[in-house]
């Protein structure tokens, strides 16, 4: 390895961080596509809910996983072209994309146990519920999560224009603290 990869690896995330990020935007990119289409489709709901919920549950659990790295491992510094609000922003961002992943899955979690249906996933694991059936909890609990998915999209729609505008525009190696580098 020469010097010049050896600097850049230590500007990277850790491998298993990187490996939860990829991981995650798949899930939560596929999620907020079968959430739109349990919205808008007829046909085939209980097959789209089923794996929604699926869903739903691996990205809870990979979110805990994923804090728990971060706590435990130190991200690499931020880049240089990076000034202190962007930095600010940034963080921020970033704290409000790792509470939705935590609160989007359990909010869903508790209103379907609102609605007193017995809640399984794919292979017919049942997990137990978190709340009360009750039609009116389950109706404040679907209106929130309903917001909760648009507050996600819009935030995960920001950090990917930002990405999109540090890799394009000014082409500062901002992706390359998240992607794989490809061998020669």
């Amino acid at each position: 390895m020469s010097i010049d990869e050896s600097d850049a690896d230590t500007k990277r995330f850790g491998v298993p961080a990187r490996i939860l990020h990829w991981t995650m935007a798949v899930l939560i990119i596929a999620m907020i596509g079968i959430g739109a289409a349990m919205v808008g489709y007829l046909g085939h709901y209980g097959t789209l809910l089923t794996w929604h919920k699926t869903l739903g549950v691996a990205i809870l659990a990979l979110a805990v996983v994923r804090i728990a790295y971060r706590l435990r491992h130190r991200p690499p510094p931020q880049i240089e072209t990076m000034g202190r609000p962007e930095r600010l922003v940034a963080a921020g961002s970033e704290l409000l994309l790792y509470a939705l992943f935590l609160l989007q899955p359990i909010l869903g979690w508790a209103l379907v146990s609102a609605s007193g249906i017995p809640i399984h996933i794919l292979g017919g694991f049942r997990i137990p519920a978190i709340a009360p059936t009750d039609p009116e909890l389950y109706a404040a609990l679907r209106t929130a999560h309903g917001l909760l998915a648009y507050a996600l999209l819009l935030t995960l729609t920001a950090h990917i224009c930002a990405v999109l505008f540090h890799a394009t525009v000014l082409r500062d190696n901002l992706l390359r603290r998240m992607t794989f580098p490809l061998r020669r």
